[in-house]
């Protein structure tokens, strides 16, 4: 089984002694990774389109995340900020407003949900999240953590880590 875990990446890169993502740190890593997100959307039949500024502030939509994920809308949502970022051209996952329409779109009361979001509960347990994204090694996403602790990194590694957990390492 697969469970959605938000977390920021801003802190994980700080604690690498990064300011920004690596693939605005390193011009050729950079290059290849959005070549490469171009390539694997086109086999996809997904949309692409590059995100500016990049990386987005993802903390309004970790933290709507998490709410979702409590109240099993959180996958659909997640769906919808990732199309959202990398889909649609010009889309700001930090804007409030972005949040709400993709919200409204899954039937939910966009009001509610935004106040949750700026709960102590919800801060603190993206907070704790994320922290628990560090102590397990985590350094960029989508991570994937077998249940023996066996970290794959990257959409590419996938099928490699259900392999991994469906032999019972």
């Amino acid at each position: 089984m697969i469970r959605f875990r938000p977390f920021l990446l801003g802190p994980i890169f700080k604690a690498q002694g990064w300011q920004s993502s690596p693939f605005n740190l390193y011009e050729a890593k950079g290059r290849n990774m959005w070549r490469d997100l171009e390539r694997i959307c086109s086999d996809l039949s997904l949309p692409f389109q590059r995100p500016e500024p990049f990386p987005q502030n993802s903390l309004l939509g970790a933290r709507v995340a998490l709410i979702g994920l409590a109240e099993a809308w959180g996958e659909d949502f997640c769906e919808g900020l990732y199309r959202a970022q990398f889909g649609e051209s010009g889309r700001r996952i930090d804007d409030p407003a972005t949040v709400t329409e993709i919200l409204s779109g899954l039937n939910i009361d966009s009001e509610r949900v935004l106040a949750t979001a700026e709960s102590d509960k919800i801060k603190s347990q993206l907070r704790a999240q994320t922290e628990e994204a560090g102590r397990l090694g985590v350094f960029g996403a989508p991570s994937f953590i077998t249940t023996d602790g066996e970290l794959f990194w990257g959409n590419d590694r996938l099928e490699r880590a259900l392999l991994w957990a469906k032999q019972g390492h």
